[in-house]
């Protein structure tokens, strides 16, 4: 049984995120969490004076909140009706990655999908910054779903790694169980500059390949080339349906994503990209 975390604010984006996941996990046993958090922050100071007021808003949020994922539910159930699939609710009053990080917590998340789209809408930004804080924060895999992508099983998935985890079934079975489940095949794409591998690198090549024994999959390397032309240069070149990686504290992840601005990621891959934390 996977437990699935769907944020949803209502818009067309997450809506498609969340068709995007209810039929990639199609055939396995999930409960799907839909999870709507709100912060009215904006009021009005003079009629915001009694408690009365901040009561009577918060509830008319509360319940509208309440009501719309209902009406969500029903909804999903009439398009889908999966036996495999159940579905519950959340509303909180709460920041979307507060709440996210404690739904994890204390329902044994196993996925948090969401819908992605650039803060600005510019074509040259890759996620909005409620989804880059989420990766950023993720105590479990976050999915994010470009909000143009159609939905097709996955066949290829690209994995880009510097072989500096010592990969556990912990940051790797969230992606292997999605390859297994539609029997795709694996391209591991090393990038480096030119260097040798060192023996922590080779020792855990080794591991990963331990790891894919049972898998289609290939090993790529590509050198004097920094990770973002070279996942874009890769696309050209072979398909590819997804792309997973783990966010390792000092890797090549951080270095593309968290040490730039947001608005300043100049890198589109226009397909669902798994971020898998680096479990201690």
């Amino acid at each position: 049984m996977k437990n699935i975390l769907l944020p949803t604010d209502f818009s067309d984006n997450s809506m498609h995120a969340i068709h995007h996941a209810i039929q990639l996990f199609g055939n396995m046993d999930c409960t799907f969490y839909l999870l709507n958090t709100y912060t009215p922050v904006i009021y009005n100071m003079d009629y915001m004076q009694t408690r009365t007021a901040q009561f009577d808003l918060m509830e008319t949020v509360r319940l509208a909140s309440i009501e719309r994922l209902g009406d969500l539910v029903n909804k999903l159930k009439s398009k889908f009706n999966n036996p495999k699939h159940s579905i519950e609710t959340i509303s909180s009053f709460n920041t979307l990655t507060q709440e996210i990080k404690n739904v994890v917590g204390k329902k044994n998340i196993d996925y948090v999908v969401m819908g992605t789209q650039g803060a600005t809408g510019a074509k040259e930004v890759l996620f909005g910054s409620n989804t880059v804080h989420v990766f950023k924060n993720a105590t479990c895999p976050v999915l994010a779903i470009p909000k143009d992508v159609v939905f097709s099983k996955p066949e290829y998935v690209l994995f880009p790694t510097d072989y500096g985890i010592d990969y556990q079934d912990k940051n790797l079975k969230p992606f292997l169980n999605i390859v297994e489940q539609n029997n795709a095949r694996v391209h591991v794409l090393h990038v480096s500059f030119g260097d040798e591998l060192t023996e922590k690198q080779k020792t855990n090549r080794l591991k990963l390949k331990g790891y894919l024994k049972n898998i289609n999959h290939d090993f790529h390397d590509l050198r004097n080339e920094g990770v973002s032309p070279a996942i874009a240069d890769f696309q050209k070149q072979f398909p590819v349906d997804m792309l997973v990686m783990i966010n390792n504290k000092h890797s090549f992840f951080e270095n593309l994503f968290f040490k730039s601005r947001i608005n300043q990621i100049g890198f589109h891959i226009g397909i669902p990209f798994l971020v898998i934390p680096s479990y201690k």
